[in-house]
């Protein structure tokens, strides 16, 4: 099933997406801070909600890896 039809997968397609992109910013800061405005423009904003709401992020990304592992 596709993850736009099942919440959970989406879910978890968007907390990967966070992580990833406040990840590589880490890494690359030139790459993604070039990009603010646009199609490109949505992964700046993505790893600035992973870097300002990051103790929030990483606590949704242990609920769901406990929800996949133990609940599904």
């Amino acid at each position: 099933m596709s993850a736009l039809f099942n919440f959970q997968s989406l879910l978890s397609v968007i907390l990967l997406l966070i992580c990833t992109c406040a990840y590589l910013r880490s890494l690359f800061p030139s790459i993604i801070d070039r990009n603010k405005t646009g199609l490109l423009g949505t992964f700046w904003k993505l790893a600035r909600i992973g870097e300002r709401k990051s103790p929030w992020v990483g606590a949704a990304c242990l609920i769901m890896a406990f929800t996949v592992l133990f609940w599904s």
